[in-house]
């Protein structure tokens, strides 16, 4: 796969990703929440931390939240250019499709929601009990590098007691799947788990041509 095709897959995640949630950002109170069917729901929230809203002040006790913020986001930036590095280093060295198709989503979705944690606070106004404004005159919600990560797709499958037949969690409560996530997370997963699933096939070598060297034919003449 060239860097073109690799540039053009980072190019069509990332503007799906950010159209989506600068529509949800203009459009929603935070705590929104829209049924679209049963199993589909659009619900508004901001991450300020990592995955499932967990923060570093959290783990490290003597870190206050916006230090945290500051060092997971610059953190973020790091991690988001040495999996680009790597990118255009096995694109470089002509590795598989599979493995090149793999990291490009993980890097557009990486890139993603390091555009929210980066940008975000200084382009958007505040979601609390209102509808977010862009570019607002008084100023966005937070400084640069302390945005918040905006998430929206829920899919609560399943939500209800257990059968009481159950072993251990008969007539206890139950909700799969609780999570709310937003596309750049749905690219990261899906690249994740291709170099899971597909592992040989990314990670084998392909196929170098063997160049024959020319043989004079013996019936020249000397």
């Amino acid at each position: 796969m060239s860097l073109k095709k690799s540039a053009i897959i980072i190019i069509i995640i990332l503007l799906i990703d950010q159209i989506s949630k600068t529509y949800i950002k203009t459009h929603f109170q935070l705590g929104d929440d829209v049924e679209v069917s049963s199993w589909f729901r659009i619900l508004f929230i901001e991450n300020d931390g990592m995955a499932w809203g967990t923060k570093l002040s959290d783990i490290i006790s003597f870190i206050d939240d916006k230090s945290a913020k500051l060092i997971l986001t610059l953190f973020r930036i790091i991690a988001v250019s040495g999996i680009g590095y790597w990118l255009f280093n096995v694109i470089k060295k002509q590795k598989t499709k599979t493995l090149i198709f793999a990291i490009s989503l993980i890097f557009a979705g990486a890139l993603g929601n390091i555009i929210d944690s980066v940008f975000y606070g200084i382009l958007f106004g505040d979601s609390y009990a209102q509808v977010a404004t862009f570019l607002p005159e008084s100023g966005g919600y937070a400084e640069i590098f302390h945005g918040k990560v905006v998430d929206m797709l829920h899919f609560p499958i399943y939500n209800g007691i257990l059968p009481e037949w159950l072993p251990f969690f008969g007539g206890t409560y139950f909700s799969f799947f609780d999570p709310v996530f937003n596309v750049a997370d749905v690219a990261i997963s899906t690249g994740i788990g291709i170099l899971i699933i597909f592992n040989k096939r990314a990670f084998n070598e392909p196929p170098k041509k063997i160049e024959t060297p020319y043989l004079e034919s013996s019936n020249n003449p000397t």
